[in-house]
């Protein structure tokens, strides 16, 4: 029997740690239960949001409607020769399931570990880092859709994968609940160490010939010492998105700035380090009354404390405005904004 909880408070639901409420509440552990949960009239009847691990999204006011915490769990394997396909439910722990995956030594996820959320979250935001994006290892992943909780299957194909972007964001945005995803790894390791700061670390431990256990030690190392630990002060991660642009724009910048950090995008584009743009208009490090941007890296916005939703958004803003005044970009926010 599915149970609402009423006026419950969100802030121990998202990594921001920001107070907001929401009117209806409703936790989900089973596939049945979500089917049972959209024959209800409640669902019917309010605005609805789908919660994983609240590690991408900025509450700036209460919510009147019934959130859904997506918990499913579980991880399973089923091994091809080479080739390892991994289910795991929604509700798993991201680096819960990286960690299980390196453990089994089934090689693709592990330049991703330590990112925040849930498993059910990773395909809508294509979640990504240090060269490698979910898109790389996504076999498919199962979701009922709202209006007629009908199940579903969604190909890799099927789901428009961007940069940070799926057609989880467009065109089906708040129609569909994914309740697991299966990824395609492999049991031979192709190591991927092409970002210079994997090299680095590597390089100081001693490692010439990494193993995935090696990678993922090495990129959870360099993620503490850049990104602050949502447990001791509130953040959602990366709150922009590294703005990808034209051949000619940039060229057009690095005339202006010779010292500006990019990488190839391809299809004739660049991508530039939103971090860098950040930190050049002198926003490293910046505390204006309970917000701020982190001490190590200028990505990550924070609430040291008492910061509303609505004054981390402001700042937000005078970010963006700041940098495009500058260097005549206009920076995108990768944290969804309630």
């Amino acid at each position: 029997m599915t149970i609402f909880q009423e006026n419950i408070s969100l802030k121990p639901y998202n990594t921001f740690s920001i107070p907001a409420n929401t009117h209806y509440f409703v936790e989900v552990l089973t596939e049945s239960a979500l089917e049972e949960l959209l024959n209800s009239k409640l669902i019917k009847e309010q605005p609805l949001l789908i919660l994983g691990g609240g590690s991408n999204l900025l509450f700036t006011k209460d919510f009147d409607g019934l959130v859904i915490k997506m918990s499913i769990p579980g991880i399973s394997a089923e091994v091809h020769g080479e080739t390892v396909i991994v289910t795991a439910g929604a509700g798993v722990v991201w680096n819960d399931f990286v960690t299980y995956c390196v453990q089994n030594d089934f090689a693709g996820v592990e330049n991703l570990s330590l990112i925040p959320g849930t498993v059910g979250a990773s395909p809508i935001q294509n979640i990504g880092a240090y060269g490698v994006e979910l898109k790389d290892v996504f076999e498919s992943c199962s979701a009922y859709e709202i209006a007629t909780g009908k199940r579903r299957e969604f190909s890799h194909q099927d789901c428009h994968f961007g940069y940070r972007d799926s057609i989880f964001k467009n065109e089906l945005k708040g129609k569909y609940i994914i309740t697991e995803v299966s990824f395609r790894l492999s049991r031979i390791a192709s190591i991927n160490t092409q970002y210079g700061a994997i090299q680095e670390e590597l390089a100081k431990r001693g490692v010439s010939a990494p193993t995935i256990a090696d990678v993922s030690s090495v990129v959870s190392h360099i993620r503490v010492s850049k990104l602050p630990d949502p447990s001791t002060i509130g953040n959602a991660g990366s709150f922009f998105k590294n703005p990808v642009i034209e051949q000619q724009d940039f060229l057009k910048i690095f005339e202006k700035f010779p010292e500006l950090v990019h990488y190839p995008a391809g299809n004739g584009k660049v991508k530039l380090a939103a971090g860098w743009l950040i930190e050049q208009c002198g926003f490293k490090g910046k505390v204006v009354g309970q917000t701020g941007t982190w001490k190590n890296q200028a990505l990550v916005l924070v609430n040291h404390g008492q910061a509303s939703g609505q004054e981390v958004y402001s700042f937000s803003e005078n970010i963006i405005d700041t940098v495009e005044a500058r260097f005549g970009v206009r920076l995108e926010r990768e944290v969804n904004i309630l």
